[in-house]
């Protein structure tokens, strides 16, 4: 018969916050960080990640009617009406475009019997516009 071996088993999942294991490595961890004081301006700048976005400004609220008008006003950019905001330059893509309609569309079928009187005949002036708007460029 083969020897038997004793086996160590050491857990290395993550516990509760009372784990005194799990207390030591957070303060280990603090204590390895670099203290802000020996961080320069610049370079916390440098290091702030680029996503962030600037929040002096306010988002208006989320609504269907709001909704209708950003896809609105992708379709727009789609037909190259308006400038794109991520390149500040007007480039036409009609099956975009096409498909943004239709996506609008959809919305009108599967919203009938549910929208407001004034969110039914936005949502179909919209859809109007864009249609003969569509059209044209496509022309």
């Amino acid at each position: 018969m083969p020897d038997k071996k004793d086996f160590i088993i050491k857990d290395k999942r993550m516990f509760a916050e009372g784990d005194p294991e799990k207390q030591d490595q957070e303060t280990k961890e603090e204590s390895a960080k670099p203290s802000k004081e020996g961080v320069e301006a610049s370079e916390s700048e440098e290091a702030a990640a680029p996503e962030e976005e600037p929040t002096d400004y306010q988002l208006p609220k989320i609504n269907f009617a709001t909704f209708i008008f950003s896809l609105n006003s992708s379709v727009l950019a789609q037909l190259g009406l308006i400038d794109d905001p991520v390149t500040g330059k007007k480039t036409k893509h009609l099956p975009l475009a096409k498909q943004t309609i239709d996506i609008l569309s959809m919305m009108e079928e599967k919203t009938r019997g549910n929208l407001t009187k004034d969110e039914e005949t936005m949502l179909k002036n919209i859809l109007y516009d864009l249609r003969m708007l569509y059209v044209k460029e496509k022309g």
